[in-house]
């Protein structure tokens, strides 16, 4: 009986991709708790898109996006927030803030960027306000 192995199945793309992405924000949440932020939603969603993270630090409300990467091979991770995605966040920092009847909120936006390294370890840089509104 003669016959060939059988053929290694790959999981599709895009749910590597999403597996590597949940991945990327659990270490993130890991990282930003490790140094003293408060998680206060993870995948928070609203009418202008998705919050990766929201935490606070001391008392500042901190929109985290975060970008894992396989590798850099197609740039470093935090160069994947551009314009588009940095004002989208400022939408969804002001629907949140309205959402959770904030008089007054002091906002800072930070980005997570984690490539992956063989071993299952991973290179973390934390951008502290990677932008501003406006």
């Amino acid at each position: 009986m003669g016959g060939s192995a059988p053929a290694t199945v790959r999981e599709p793309r895009g749910r590597r991709n999403r597996a590597l992405g949940a991945r990327g924000e659990d270490a993130a949440v890991r990282f930003l708790e490790a140094r003293g932020y408060h998680i206060l939603e993870r995948n928070w969603t609203c009418f202008a898109g998705e919050a990766d993270i929201i935490a606070a630090d001391g008392t500042t409300l901190v929109f985290v996006e975060v970008k894992t990467r396989r590798d850099d091979s197609h740039g470093l991770p935090s160069e994947a927030v551009g314009r588009a995605k940095r004002e989208r966040y400022e939408k969804i920092a002001l629907a949140y803030v309205t959402d959770h009847f904030f008089d007054e909120a002091v906002v800072r936006f930070d980005v997570v960027a984690i490539t992956v390294l063989p071993e299952d370890r991973a290179f973390v840089s934390h951008h502290v306000g990677a932008y501003s509104a406006g």
